[in-house]
Formats: C-alpha cells, sequence, structure tokens
C-alpha cells in the first residue's frame, strides 16, 4: 500500500488525538492513570501557569509502570473513564 491508498477509515484513524504524560497510577487491571503537565501564558497577567490533567487510558497487557513516560491515542469510550489507550512506552522509569 502506497502514500495515496488512504481509505476513509485510515483518515478518520490518523485524526485522533495523541498525548504524551507519565504514569501516575497503575494499580487497576488493565488501566493506567497518565497525568499531562501543560504550559501557558496567562492571557492577563502574562505569567506561566502550569495546569494538569489526568487521562485514563487502556493497557491491553499491563506493560506501563508507575513514572513511564507514554503515548495515548484517543478511542471509543472503554468504560465510564476510559477514553484513551496506550500507543508505547516512550521511556521506562528509573
Amino acid at each position: 500500500m502506497t502514500n495515496t491508498d488512504v481509505t476513509p477509515e485510515m483518515a478518520l484513524r490518523n485524526r485522533r488525538k495523541m498525548r504524551s504524560g507519565r504514569v501516575i497510577s497503575a494499580k487497576m487491571d488493565k488501566t493506567i492513570i497518565i497525568q499531562i503537565v501543560r504550559t501557558m501564558r496567562h492571557p492577563i497577567y502574562e505569567r506561566v501557569v502550569r495546569s494538569n490533567s489526568k487521562l485514563y487510558a487502556h493497557d491491553a497487557k499491563n506493560d506501563a509502570s508507575v513514572g513511564d513516560t507514554v503515548r495515548v491515542m484517543e478511542c471509543r469510550p472503554l468504560s465510564k473513564n476510559k477514553r484513551w489507550r496506550l500507543v508505547e512506552i516512550l521511556e521506562k522509569a528509573k
């Protein structure tokens, strides 16, 4: 398959959001919690503000552990809170 042979399903899959962050919990079976840290400049005070968000992601093989840096991809709802799945582990914890 060449780059010009893109099906509509592949185009939709490529539009899914990707995030990377640090695993803060891996206590659940096949589920990890990832913390995403985002820095932005405050529009009025012009000070750098750091904001955190937590994502629940599906880890089918239970590969990730606390402290790992991972990349996750948006997917269909898998449970009440899980809307992301683990794509790859970028860096293992030391």
